[in-house]
Formats: C-alpha cells, structure tokens, sequence
C-alpha cells in the first residue's frame, strides 16, 4: 500500500472542498507572513533612519511625546518651540556640536513634500552629504533649494529649475547623492529662508546634537536641561520607543492574521471530520486487508499535514508579494512616512519563509489529531458496515 499516494487521491477526490480548505490556510499565512515581512521592513527602516539622522542627542520642543519622535525621522512637521537663543546656548556647551531644523510641508504640482531650514555651512559636514549634481549653498542665507536624490528625480528637478515655496519661486541649486534615508525626499532650504516663508522667525522644531565624548551622554543630557526649557532624548532612547511603538502595532496584526490561521485550522477540521465519515467503508477496507490502527492514523493525519504543508507554501509566496506590493502603499501614512517600500531581498528571509511553513504544517497536524484518532478508532464491523 503506497501511503503517499493514497493521500494524495483521497484529499483531491473533492476538489470543490480541497481548494476551499487549501484557500483557508493559504490566506491565513499569507496575511501572518506579509504582518511579519512588513514589521520586519519597519523595524529596519527605523534602524537606518536613526543612523542617518548622524545625532547621539536630539533636542526637542518641551513635552514632546513619542509621536513627536518618530516626526523627527519621518521629516513630518513638528511644532516649532525652540528658539535661536536657546539653540545657541546648548552649541555654547563645550564638547557639544548642535545643528538646528525646522521641518515644514508645502506641495509641488498637488503633492506634498517635506521641506527642511537647516544651517547648510554646519549641516553638510555633519550629514556628511555629497552633492550629485549642481551646487551646495554658497552661504547660511542663500535663496535657493537643494533637492534630495528621491525628490528630484519623483518631480523631474534638476538645477536650474524653480519650485514654488509659499508663494516664492526658488531655484534648484543642486541635487544631493543618494543617502539611503528620509533627506532624498526632502527639499532642503536656509534655515533663514525657511522660517521666513513660513513665518516661523526665530525658531527650530529640533536640535540635532553630536557629542565628543560618548561616556558623557547622560552628563551632557543634564546640562541641556540645565541650560534650556526642552527635552532631550538620545538616539538609542529614540530608536527604543519608536520600535516600541512599532513593535506594539505589530504585536495587533500579528494576533489578526493568527486568528485567520486557527480559523483556517477549524476549516480542516472540519474537512477531515466529513472526510472520515464519509470514508468509513473505506477505513474497515483498509483494515479487512491488514491496515493497524496506527497506519490509518498516520494517513488521516498525513492528509491533514499534507494541506499544511501546500497552504503554507501558497501563503508564504502570497504573503511575500503582497509585502512587496502593499510596502509603498504604507507611505501614504504620515506616521509610517519614511518607508519607501520593501526591497524585496531584504524581505525574503529564509528562515521567515521556513519558520512559516513550518507553522503552517504545525497548525495542520493539531488540526488533524482529532479526526484522524476517530478514525483510527473505528472498529472493522462499524466501518463496513456503514451505509
């Protein structure tokens, strides 16, 4: 008797049946590993954002939050508290190099973009960007642009072009290289210019610090709150919350998608109860001809695994293309803003794809337990017998 075979034709003998059940499972994990593939992408982009933001301390209006937090990587629009003199009394601070932004939004042609007021004399070598093509800023108040990689190649700029800021037409200076973070979507202004167009005199939404000495974090932390009326995070505190948050958000879906997964595991319950009713003659056949309770038990279960195994494959191939395509639809949400898609090789985890197969045959063989002990249990008159 050729177990393998068997199996194979008693779950496909329904085929309206099979594929609805294989279609549970599938969808079940696909959506467990596209909530996985997603969170991971996250967690990475958060990773390199923090990186990019080139601070160990960043200081924040007074009563910031961690929203407020994840806005200083994202370049969303924060509120705009700190002034100039209290900017210059943390640079003041020997051992200390501190650069302030303001972050702001406008729109070109009906689509927004972020827009940054930094010190461009100071800026460059903290970033530590390169130009592309064009020009850097001649000086700390020149009224031009400069355009990160990502933007001007999504609005077509290069130098020589003009883009309208509240209502005044600036020229493109230059194009930044590729950084890898949220700068390539950002047009980068004079910090004098930018609180001008935006009516924002004498103010910053943050200060981004860099120490000399990193075993004096947390002294340098006590004579910024010494010297101003702000808050002050470091870049390993930030980078904990803002994973926090996320971690927090992936937790919830996690949890949905397993419910899709014992859902779908009910499903084949359900399939394999029927199928052992309905196969009872068959069960007492096998058994007129030699079959131990076990070799039954082991085919109903091997049956169950065996829509584990398929819905697991199927879920994890659909669960991957859809990280891969939903990815840059998560942009659209202003707190999810630096992320910019997956790439794809970072999303094909082998140990991801594995671990859920894995779990997909799990679940499918605790599913099976049952059914398949009912029909080891039968007895060769009750299976025969049966009408």
């Amino acid at each position: 008797m050729n177990i393998t075979k068997l199996v194979v034709k008693n779950i496909t003998r329904r085929r309206g049946r099979f594929v609805f059940t294989l279609l549970g499972i599938t969808i079940g994990i696909a959506s467990f590993v596209a909530f996985l593939a997603l969170g991971g992408g996250l967690k990475e982009e958060v990773r390199r954002e923090a990186a990019a933001l080139g601070a160990n301390l960043v200081v924040t209006p007074k009563g910031s939050c961690a929203y407020e937090q994840v806005s200083i990587l994202t370049g969303e629009q924060l509120p705009s508290t700190i002034t100039m003199e209290e900017v210059g009394r943390v640079a003041a601070i020997q051992g200390l190099t501190a650069v302030p932004v303001l972050t702001e939004k406008t729109a070109i042609r009906n689509r927004p973009v972020g827009v940054a007021g930094v010190l461009p004399d100071a800026m460059k070598p903290f970033k530590g960007w390169e130009v592309r093509s064009g020009e850097y800023f001649a000086n700390n108040d020149e009224r031009v642009v400069v355009v990160g990689a990502a933007a001007a190649e999504s609005f077509g700029l290069k130098p020589g072009d003009e883009v309208t800021i509240r209502g005044t037409r600036l020229p493109v200076k230059g194009v930044l290289k590729e950084t890898g973070s949220k700068d390539d979507t950002t047009l980068f202004l004079a910090l004098s210019v930018t609180q001008e167009l935006f009516k924002a005199p004498d103010k910053a939404s943050f200060v981004a610090v860099k120490v000399d000495d990193l075993s004096r974090t947390d002294d340098y932390i006590m004579k910024i709150k010494e010297t101003v009326n702000a808050g002050v995070v470091s870049d390993k505190q930030m980078l904990k919350s803002v994973l926090g948050i996320i971690g927090t958000v992936n937790v919830t879906l996690q949890l949905i998608a397993a419910i899709s997964v014992l859902a779908a595991a009910f499903g084949i319950v359900n399939t394999m109860m029927t199928a052992t009713y309905e196969r009872r003659r068959e069960i007492g056949i096998l058994q007129a001809i030699g079959a131990r309770r076990r070799e039954i038990f082991a085919i109903f279960l091997m049956e169950s695994g065996f829509y584990g195994l398929l819905g697991g494959i199927c879920g994890v191939a659909g669960g991957l293309a859809a990280s891969v395509l939903v990815g840059p639809m998560v942009n659209q949400n202003a707190f999810l803003a630096f992320v910019k898609g997956n790439d794809p090789a970072a999303v094909l985890d082998p140990k991801l794809m594995v671990g859920s197969v894995a779990f997909s045959v799990a679940v499918a063989l605790v599913a099976g337990l049952y059914p398949a002990w009912r029909a080891a249990r039968l007895t060769p008159v009750e299976a025969i017998s049966h009408e």
